[in-house]
């Protein structure tokens, strides 16, 4: 058999090769924090924006959303997040970070950062944007 293997030019596992080599060694400071990886998601996306519904949420962490419901009613037990009424639809429920969640993912915010750099350092500057680009592009986050 000869040329490259099928999954040497998949889309899907090469994504799938990227994301577990650029998570493999940052997961160690995430554990050392005392976070699971979902809970460092939730708290990464909740830092810096305002409260999101827990759907959306789930949405943006990867996950179910019943497995999220469970999570941040633990993460709001240990004083990471908030559970807010929606003002706009008293039904809904949304979810903040709270200071001392936002003191906690700060330091792995930076480690997080650095981690990528070193990640992306065989990349050109254009190269690394263009990545960024692409990808977000084929996640329908591009605007």
């Amino acid at each position: 058999m000869s040329g490259p293997r099928f999954v040497e030019g998949y889309l899907g596992y090469l994504l799938g090769q990227a994301n577990h080599a650029l998570y493999k060694e940052f997961d160690n400071h995430v554990r050392a924090a005392g976070l699971s990886s979902i809970e460092w998601r939730v708290l990464a996306t909740l830092h810096d924006g305002p409260p999101q519904t827990v759907s959306q949420l789930a949405h943006d962490v990867l996950s179910k959303q019943p497995t999220v419901t469970k999570l941040v009613q633990r993460m709001a037990e240990q004083g990471w997040v908030e559970l807010l009424a929606d003002p706009l639809d008293q039904r809904r429920t949304l979810v903040g970070v709270t200071p001392a969640g936002r003191k906690l993912v700060r330091p792995l915010l930076e480690k997080a950062r650095s981690h990528e750099t070193e990640m992306l350092r065989t990349l050109a500057a254009s190269e690394q944007v263009a990545l960024k680009k692409l990808l977000a592009k084929l996640a329908g986050l591009a605007t």
